[in-house]
């Protein structure tokens, strides 16, 4: 049996620290929110340290457990999640929206864990598939197209911004684990005319595109949250005006504490502190591919790569959201945003991570000086031959 190393501490270091963060910001951002609506300033931010005691109890489950004895719990995993996706689109809407399954006091939002559910199902079929990766039907057809199942479940909420990352790291594993370029490419582009299916169905998806086209062009202004967020981050100047201190949290914005949290950073933290957020996100994509390399097997190394993946991007992508660099969506920031469901995948599927990183052979060595030498049969650039399906 492979022997474990000790907790990666770095990486155990970088989590722990955004996710101190975040409990900072969310007390700061939803206090006079909390307070107004429900006459207590701490409401919001008990119920984040609720589900932080939760997902600290996932992500030491998870970082105890061999990550392949996840390979057991695939199936189940899966169906399970298309269930509570079903059970959501059948459940009393929420503004309008199926997003949200009710489970007594508290909510479930089964599209996060069909981040981990796909992330765990492609995992294990490249892993298995490995020498049928450069196949259409077998590398790219096949799981793309079992895991767009969860995806149009996740649409019929309706949900866009969702599985628009899922398939964006969809189509990154399947290069990973070696498949064809071409075919990822024409994968991408047969479903940009999904894409723009979807926004011309929803009249305030195609109102949103065309108010960030036009403030693009300069010929019209912002949307009114995107003109918020922006004035927010830019009177936030350096050093930022304290923790606190805030004004776009006074009832600007509905929500500062989810989807627009880091205009409040900006505006609280300034540009320094917006920028060591950022940092602390680029150092956990660094030290998750680095982990991904070094792992003992593919199944490792895919299950590494796509969860930091998709929290690096979530999170880079809800920056640039939030201050006018692309279109606005729903997308809440990994660690930092308010949302129970958000921040128990994230903790769990940072404890498989940190499983995985546990479990790599060269741990220590590589870690340290960098990759070893390697050949070129590896599946992705860099990839060791030491991988084996």
């Amino acid at each position: 049996m492979r022997r474990q190393h000790p907790a990666d501490y770095p990486l155990l270091f970088i989590i722990l620290a955004l996710l101190g963060g975040g409990l900072v910001m969310v007390l700061s951002a939803s206090a006079i929110l909390a307070e107004r609506r429900y006459g207590g300033s701490l409401f919001f931010f008990k119920r984040q340290l609720l589900w932080t005691a939760i997902g600290l109890g996932a992500l030491w489950f998870f970082g105890r457990l061999n990550y392949n004895r996840l390979k057991e719990w695939v199936w189940p995993i899966f169906f399970l999640t298309a269930t509570a996706l079903v059970c959501a689109l059948l459940a009393p809407a929420r503004e309008k929206v199926h997003r949200w399954l009710p489970l007594g006091p508290f909510t479930l939002q089964p599209s996060e864990f069909a981040k981990f559910a796909s992330i765990l199902f492609l995992s294990y079929y490249l892993d298995r598939k490995h020498s049928k990766a450069p196949s259409l039907m077998r590398g790219l057809l096949v799981p793309a197209g079992v895991v767009s199942g969860l995806l149009l479940l996740i649409g019929l909420e309706p949900d866009l911004g969702t599985p628009i990352l899922i398939f964006l790291v969809t189509l990154a594993l399947i290069w990973i684990g070696g498949g064809r370029l071409r075919h990822i490419l024409g994968a991408f582009a047969c479903a940009l005319p999904l894409l723009a299916y979807e926004i011309i169905k929803h009249p305030y998806r195609l109102t949103r595109l065309m108010h960030y086209i036009g403030m693009l062009r300069g010929t019209s202004e912002a949307s009114y949250q995107l003109e918020q967020a922006v004035l927010a981050v830019g009177s936030g100047g350096w050093f930022g005006k304290g923790i606190g201190a805030s004004q776009l949290k006074l009832m600007y914005l509905p929500t500062p504490h989810t989807d627009f949290i880091f205009p409040v950073v900006c505006e609280e933290l300034g540009l320094l502190g917006a920028l060591v957020l950022l940092g602390f996100f680029a150092a956990l994509l660094v030290r998750g591919m680095r982990v991904a390399k070094s792992a003992p097997n593919l199944f490792g190394s895919l299950l590494a790569a796509g969860i930091t993946l998709t929290i690096c991007m979530q999170a880079f992508i809800n920056a640039c959201m939030s201050i006018g660099l692309l279109p606005t969506k729903g997308m809440p920031m990994p660690f930092i945003s308010y949302g129970g469901s958000s921040l128990l995948f994230t903790l769990a599927a940072s404890g498989v991570l940190l499983n995985v990183s546990r479990h790599c052979s060269l741990h220590d060595k590589y870690l340290a000086h960098g990759p070893p030498s390697v050949t070129k049969d590896g599946p992705w650039p860099g990839f060791k031959t030491a991988h084996r399906p």
